[in-house]
């Protein structure tokens, strides 16, 4: 499947998998291989997988969207499991399957997709009006206007800092705080509106709500800790010889991975000083697999989305 090829879509939403052929090639090393993809989205990866397996090959699947468990139901393929739950509870998935440390490949598509970016019913975006939820699951936990109701300023300028990385983050929650009191937030326009006025100083080519939204969709989504918790998993579902590819699309989450391979290939560096240590003893449970990766000028041009993706891979040791 060609990485500028569009997904199936759901709804009317297209969708273009990032670095498909990159990623599909880092993580299918034996055609013969179990391999679990922690996030379906809407198929591109999966289906790219497929193709490269023989006919005793195996693809597990996981997503907490209802409509990326919708969208799997259109391949038709007996090597082709999915569940519907959070990537950060792969390992569970995997013993299940009596997979657990049995996997050749993890793949790891981290952030929204854009169907979900484009459909306004789901409340990510502020360029189209619509509830303001954001939540990957619908059906479970606390939509964001929800949080906005009850938080207090400090708790929002802090999800702005923190998750969003937004310099002005205290006068944006103090302008949420004080429009609040006049009348609650429902609307993503709305709550777009009043942090557009809000903000003193717009980046050339962003819309000043932009790391505000971001900052929330991940806070009432709790991506980072889920991003840390299914890191941890997939090293222990993985065997050993396996393959961890993992795509992020912004710093916050880009950092997370980097670390998280760093330590596992430095390994056990925690040691007295000056005790001889053979190498076997360091505990490395990870190689890296070659560079970090971005997309193509080509895979931008498709989904210019894709132009802040950065895939890294490595391989399992013991």
């Amino acid at each position: 499947m060609s990485s500028t090829a569009p997904e199936p879509a759901h709804r009317g939403f297209r969708h273009a998998s990032v670095l498909l052929d990159g990623a599909v090639e880092a993580l299918v090393h034996d055609p013969r291989g179990a391999y679990l993809d922690g996030t379906f989205g809407r198929g591109g990866h999966s289906r790219a997988i497929l193709a490269r397996l023989a006919p005793e090959g195996r693809l597990l699947a996981i997503d907490r969207d209802p409509q990326a468990i919708a969208e799997a139901a259109s391949i038709d393929d007996p090597r082709f499991t999915i569940e519907q739950g959070e990537f950060a509870r792969l390992g569970e998935l995997s013993e299940r399957h009596g997979l657990h440390g049995k996997l050749d490949g993890v793949l790891l598509d981290v952030g929204v997709s854009s169907p979900q970016l484009d459909d306004p019913e789901r409340g990510f975006s502020f360029l189209r009006d619509g509830p303001l939820d954001m939540r990957m699951d619908p059906t479970r936990g606390e939509s964001v206007a929800d949080w906005l109701a009850r938080a207090t300023e400090s708790d929002i300028a802090r999800v702005f800092k923190t998750y969003g990385e937004e310099r002005f983050a205290k006068r944006l929650a103090r302008a949420v705080v004080t429009r609040r009191a006049e009348r609650a937030f429902t609307r993503t326009e709305d709550l777009a509106e009043v942090l557009k006025v809000a903000h003193p100083a717009w980046e050339k080519g962003k819309h000043p709500a932009t790391r505000a939204f971001q900052a929330l969709r991940i806070h009432i989504n709790g991506e980072l800790e889920q991003l840390d918790a299914a890191l941890a998993a997939a090293l222990e579902a993985l065997a050993p010889g396996g393959h961890l590819v993992v795509i992020s699309f912004h710093s916050l989450e880009d950092r997370r991975v980097k670390r998280f391979i760093r330590e596992h290939v430095r390994g056990d560096t925690d040691l007295p000083r000056g005790v001889p240590v053979r190498d076997d003893q360091l505990a490395r449970r990870l190689a890296p697999l070659g560079k970090a990766q971005r997309p193509t000028p080509e895979e931008v041009d498709v989904n210019p989305r894709a132009r802040s993706a950065v895939m890294r891979a490595a391989r399992k040791l013991v």
